[in-house]
């Protein structure tokens, strides 16, 4: 976690430091009876409330012969009983700061010499230890009982599974918690936004139950997968959004819709990149924008690579469902010279239609990956090239020449219109992810709306001239080289 806060990697005083943090908080958490009490009949009495449910589930169903369902859900129970004590997490992780805040004993620990990334890992150990530890023991509780009542014994990869979920999801939940607990201004208004990180919890168990009941546990390995890259991406953010001199100086957050426009205007226009204060005219606008492109070279290599991705995921789609045969008869020149013929009705309105298209591509990429963290983003963004690539790959396996189809489909247009899109998407996904790294000499909000102006210029600047080039291309040069290429 540590690491996640500075460029160079941890020290051993960094550790330390955390560890005396996180030994303070556990051993105040201890000390509250309100938190013991449900965490000790979460860990004893709730697993042998679950052991009675599924001696009582197994004696049910064997009336019947449907012993499997049974054993099918006697696992999702086991999750359960993990997850229970995990919500305690919420509990202790929102009375991290701002409780403390409100009780006045943040102001010792804020002026002591810890640095940030020391008081943020160590109170997000804290607040994760004694629900985990409990989790643990329930789980322990319910198969002990369970192999001692109906000599149910779960395999080693289901309990692996388990306890690695269990730990995951905790660790979501609390570096949830820790970032709502350090911008919110009052418990109350922490105990609110819980609820957006205990619903989509509580919806994830159910996929979970899902792939348990059906014994798809390669589909929970990935989804393992998922959520260690959430827990990192969360951790990530409490660490750039933690400031002890905010957290003591915020009392109250106002929704200062006048403030938004005006901020959002002022850098959309570029009156406030000005010194002069007034308003730069179409040139030095078009200039002030293109200046935003180098900034834009990181998110464009992440969207490159997702590109490559997405194209090895359409070929191995591609050979692992191949169209039957009747279809791939279909994938010839001569069709998709039919096939443009009927077309060309249309291509007087093709290039605004195609224009329109890829316009609400990119905002629904854009507005999806805000509330997703750039996650739905990128997959949107991927998705017509694993398309694109799962065709081609069909193409070969029909024996034709997928090179010779992509050249004569896809090349023409793409020259402009892939770059277009990078440039495009790399703008909104850096507006999507500027929790994670905001400038320290601004605020969140102001970094947020900065961002989001920079996106509309590069959208309406850069973008769109582009697409409607690229557009033109699409239904004017790419017919006449697919002619080129199949009309021999």
């Amino acid at each position: 976690m540590i690491a996640l806060a500075r460029p160079t990697h941890p020290t051993k005083n960094d550790f330390r430091m955390a560890a005396v943090v996180a030994r303070r908080e556990i051993r105040d958490s201890f000390r509250d009876w309100r938190i013991i009490i449900p965490i000790f009949m979460l860990t004893l009495i709730f697993p042998a409330l679950m052991n009675f449910t599924a001696s009582r589930l197994l004696n049910f169903v064997s009336d019947f012969g449907a012993e499997i369902v049974a054993n099918q859900l006697i696992p999702f129970l086991l999750l359960v009983v993990g997850f229970f004590p995990m919500s305690f997490s919420l509990i202790i992780a929102l009375e991290t700061f701002v409780g403390e805040k409100e009780r006045k004993s943040m102001e010792p620990l804020l002026s002591t010499p810890l640095s940030n990334g020391q008081l943020y890992a160590g109170k997000m150990v804290a607040a994760l230890v004694p629900p985990l530890s409990a989790s643990y023991m329930g789980m322990a509780v319910y198969m002990i009982g369970l192999a001692i009542s109906v000599d149910w014994r779960p395999e080693f990869q289901l309990v692996a599974q388990t306890i690695l979920l269990t730990t995951v999801q905790g660790i979501i939940m609390v570096a949830g918690a820790v970032v709502v607990s350090s911008q919110a201004t009052s418990v109350r208004a922490a105990n609110l936004l819980a609820s957006f990180i205990i619903v989509p919890m509580a919806i994830l168990i159910q996929a979970e139950a899902a792939a348990l009941f059906w014994g798809n546990h390669d589909g929970l390995w990935w989804l393992l997968l998922a959520l260690i890259i959430t827990a990192v991406l969360l951790m990530r953010m409490g660490l750039s959004l933690f400031n002890r001199e905010e957290l003591l100086g915020r009392d109250i957050d106002q929704i200062r819709l006048g403030w938004m426009v005006r901020q959002f205007w002022g850098y959309f226009s570029g009156k406030s990149l000005l010194e002069t204060g007034k308003y730069s005219n179409p040139l030095t606008w078009f200039r002030q924008t293109w200046a935003i492109v180098p900034t834009l070279l990181r998110p464009m290599g992440a969207l490159l690579v997702a590109l490559v991705g997405a194209a090895v995921i359409g070929i191995f789609m591609a050979r692992q469902y191949p169209f039957p045969d009747h279809l791939k008869t279909q994938l010839s020149g001569q069709n998709m010279l039919t096939n443009l013929a009927g077309l060309e009705v249309y291509l007087a309105a093709l290039p605004l239609f195609i224009v329109g298209q890829n316009v609400r591509a990119l905002l629904l990429q854009t507005i999806l990956g805000i509330f997703t963290l750039g996650v739905f983003g990128v997959l949107i963004f991927m998705l017509p090239w694993g398309v694109i690539s799962f065709i081609a790959m069909q193409f070969y396996l029909a024996g034709e020449n997928p090179g010779q189809f992509l050249l004569a489909t896809v090349v023409p247009h793409a020259i402009v219109e892939l770059p277009t899109l990078l440039l495009v998407g790399a703008a909104a996904l850096r507006w999507q992810t500027v929790t994670f790294a905001p400038l320290s000499n601004r605020s969140l909000s102001e970094m947020f709306i900065i961002r989001a102006a920079e996106f509309w210029r590069v959208l309406l600047g850069l973008g769109l001239p582009l697409l409607l080039l690229a557009a033109l291309v699409e239904a004017y040069v790419t017919p006449q080289v697919l002619r080129l290429v199949y009309g021999a």
